[in-house]
């Protein structure tokens, strides 16, 4: 179990460490499964998606001490397609999977700012720390500088603001300085012609997330309008979809996540990165949460709704890190 950062909430992710762990004894099975002709793919998932990630870390450097090959890489050429994908991503630690995440975000000709708002406007001081340093040894730059190369504008600032990592981990509130913070947003938005971006960017950027929380329902007081829905009118584009996200985040973070996975299934056609990306990265930190907030807010299963919306090995994997 871990807790929330910036919140009291206990969340639980759906994968745990394996009791009686042997990584000499995995990585036999796992070389088993891939040597020869055909793969077995349903060992595979019986490993990986049953493991930790540190577990999964030690496979990595005790398979190329067994076999003098990279773990991955002979995956890699056993498996292709969304399960491939799946697979490779559980590979990785969680500070390089974010890592990854954001290169793939800003490399090349255009920005999936998508992804970038989805990354960075969730993730906890910790975990925004180890990213980057994990991007600076991978790709050879920091993240702040390439983040802020393929950005611009308000934009720009609230993603360098939150890559700096800078917010505040305590849970007390101080019921007066939410008041004071709610006057403040309210003034630089409703209260006001025209916006003052700066004071949304420094308070959404630095306060904690109970603190915000408090600093919302203050907001209420204040205004006809929640504070969505005065973001709604006073922001748009990337801007404003990043701090709808951030309200998201400190509001709850497992709704966020929940609402993401919906998306990317429902309707024709599935957004197989998008629920990949979700499914691997909360799977330690708060997919329980997840799938419960997924059941209440659209009496489902997200068990369910996985089987429905994908096949094959692909969906065995995604069901065994959802567990039943």
């Amino acid at each position: 179990m871990a807790e929330a950062h910036g919140s009291s909430a206990i969340y639980s992710g759906t994968v745990t460490p394996q009791v009686g762990f042997s990584p000499e004894a995995d990585c036999k099975a796992l070389r088993k499964a891939m040597e020869g002709l055909g793969t077995n793919e349903k060992a595979l998932i019986n490993i990986i998606c049953y493991r930790s990630s540190k577990q999964r870390q030690e496979l990595k450097l005790q398979y190329k001490s067994m076999y003098g090959k990279d773990l991955v890489d002979h995956i890699k050429s056993e498996l292709s397609g969304d399960f491939e994908k799946v697979m490779v991503a559980l590979m990785m630690s969680q500070a390089e999977y974010d890592a990854h995440l954001v290169r793939e975000a800003v490399k090349g000709l255009g920005t999936d700012e998508d992804l970038l708002i989805e990354v960075l406007c969730t993730r906890s001081n910790a975990e925004l720390e180890a990213a980057k340093e994990v991007y600076k040894k991978a790709y050879k730059n920091t993240l702040e500088k390439d983040v802020a190369s393929d950005t611009s504008g308000d934009f720009k600032k609230i993603l360098v603001s939150l890559i700096t990592a800078r917010r505040d981990t305590d849970d007390v509130v101080d019921p007066a300085q939410a008041k004071k913070d709610a006057k403040a947003l309210y003034d630089a938005g409703e209260g006001r012609w025209g916006t003052n971006e700066s004071v949304f960017n420094s308070i959404f950027a630095t306060r904690s997330f109970p603190h915000l929380r408090h600093v919302f329902d203050e907001y209420n007081k204040l205004s006809k309008k929640n504070i969505e829905k005065a973001i709604e009118s006073e922001m748009s584009g990337d801007f404003k979809r990043a701090m709808l996200t951030i309200v998201q985040s400190a509001c709850s973070r497992p709704a966020f996540f929940a609402e993401k996975l919906y998306k990317s299934m429902k309707g024709l056609g599935t957004d197989e990165a998008a629920v990949i990306r979700v499914m691997v990265s909360r799977s330690e930190i708060d997919l329980t949460q997840i799938k419960d907030a997924f059941q209440k807010e659209y009496g489902k299963s997200l068990l369910g709704f996985i089987k429905g919306d994908t096949s094959g090995d692909f969906e065995r994997a995604l069901v065994a890190l959802c567990r039943t």
